[in-house]
């Protein structure tokens, strides 16, 4: 409790946390607060402004009293709706790339860290994926296997696993010269156990604080890749998506790429920010605490 205590004491810890769990909580609610399906269509009201408001056609066939709150988009949908929906897919290709890349990336590491044939092998091929710009990369990888959820978190993730990989290696090469990973092997204690009882938990601080900022930048890529057109497709809502479609009428109706943008940013700020503040408490080395 008490290191949670000073962890909230944190300001940025404390403003990114609290924006990011009103922005869960918006996509988790969004079958409640969103005011019809983000798919459903009506030609009458295409491109209507903000806070226009009719007797909308259900895809049922059942009409409904509507206010369109954020407009609608060139195909008459709910912009108000599909934000929220977009809420939760860009959320959580954010969550799961960073697992999928810190994992494997920990794994790779810790591996490459403590053997050091493996590492010889292991880093001439982080090198090489990192000398390919991450945004190309990812397009490349989704126009080969296809724009799928999965596929998107793979190709978001695999430019973020040699940073991973390269950071944690970092950290066991350092730990593995400390007495405590000396005496366990001086007492024939199995690599595998060393890695994972002595050395994972000692590099578990960076790894989190790594893994926000993966994070942060699988949201805005994923944003990026459905913007071009080559991310998740169209039918699913996500951020990139809502404003790609609506940058078609951009000068006409700003406020179909403005609205969505207004939650994109401040999702990537409040991720960097609990980034940061961890750093501060988390790493030694940028810690405040005297």
């Amino acid at each position: 409790m008490k290191n949670l205590s000073r962890l909230w004491s944190n300001t940025a810890v404390r403003i990114g946390l609290s924006v990011l769990v009103l922005l869960v909580g918006l996509g988790t609610c969004a079958p409640w607060l969103g005011t019809v399906d983000p798919a459903a269509m009506d030609s009458s009201f295409i491109s209507v402004a903000p806070g226009v408001a009719g007797q909308m056609t259900l895809p049922d066939g059942t009409e409904k009293q509507h206010t369109f709150w954020m407009g609608s988009d060139n195909f008459g949908r709910d912009i108000w709706s599909r934000v929220l929906y977009g809420t939760r897919v860009s959320l959580a290709v954010g969550m799961t790339t960073a697992l999928l890349a810190l994992s494997t990336g920990a794994l790779l590491g810790l591996l490459a860290g403590y053997f050091r044939l493996v590492d010889a092998l292991l880093m001439r091929l982080m090198d090489g994926l990192m000398a390919i710009p991450p945004v190309l990369l990812a397009i490349a990888l989704v126009a080969a296997l296809g724009a799928r959820f999965g596929t998107v978190v793979l190709a978001i993730a695999v430019p973020e696993i040699p940073r991973v990989t390269r950071l944690v290696r970092a950290l066991v090469l350092t730990l593995r010269e400390e007495p405590f990973v000396e005496a366990a092997r001086a007492l024939a204690t199995p690599p595998a156990l060393i890695l994972w009882r002595h050395i994972l938990p000692n590099a578990l601080a960076p790894l989190i604080v790594q893994g926000t900022f993966v994070a942060a930048s699988a949201v805005l890529t994923e944003a990026i890749l459905s913007f071009l057109g080559l991310g998740l497709p169209a039918d699913i809502p996500t951020w990139g998506n809502i404003m790609a479609e609506g940058r078609i009428q951009f000068t006409q109706h700003p406020s179909n790429v403005l609205f969505p943008a207004l939650f994109l940013v401040p999702a990537i700020l409040a991720i960097n920010l609990l980034g940061d503040g961890l750093r501060d408490e988390l790493d030694p080395k940028f810690s405040k605490r005297t």
